[in-house]
């Protein structure tokens, strides 16, 4: 695949995560689901390290580079993590004035993990075509094993500046 329908998938992966995290940060969640999911979010960050912020979000790529599987996997990520930006709206209303898309692209690791995950997705649909084709997948190895160190660096820089953020501000929403 040429570079420019690379960066032309790639560009249409970002709209789907960011898409799929608008729905979910518009879908209606109660007040009591909220603050639950406040609770587990407190509860999850206490005491997180950098490595573990990058491990979790590792792990959570890596489903995202299986052909097909991997399209739905990212969309479900972005609707979940729209739908805890929404949680933490509900219970700190003062926060509805912002966009949704603004939080996601203004923190530095959110934009770093949204290049991550949507290079994942697009190579997914890389390899579904390849494997619907019938071409040799072996051709896509060496572009799938970069990509996913490409990832990995990514996801590992936006570890340590989640915690960095986490540490100053704070784990509470």
């Amino acid at each position: 695949m040429n570079r420019k329908r690379r960066a032309l998938l790639f560009g249409i992966f970002v709209g789907v995560f960011m898409a799929s995290y608008s729905i979910g940060a518009q879908s209606p969640i109660s007040d009591e689901d909220a603050q639950a999911f406040l609770e587990e979010f407190k509860m999850s960050v206490q005491g997180i390290t950098a490595l573990e912020i990058f491990a979790h979000n590792a792990f959570v790529a890596m489903g995202m580079f299986v052909p097909g599987f991997g399209v739905g996997w990212g969309t479900f990520t972005a609707w979940s993590t729209g739908l805890a930006f929404k949680s933490i709206v509900t219970a700190n209303p003062i926060l509805a004035k912002l966009p949704p898309l603004s939080v996601l692209l203004i923190s530095p690791f959110g934009a770093m993990e949204l290049v991550a995950y949507s290079i994942a997705m697009s190579r997914s649909a890389i390899l579904v075509r390849t494997l619907v084709k019938r071409m040799s997948i072996k051709a896509e190895v060496r572009s799938t094993a970069i990509e996913v160190g490409i990832v990995v660096a990514i996801l590992l820089a936006a570890g340590f500046i989640e915690h960095a953020m986490i540490s100053q501000f704070g784990s509470t929403p």
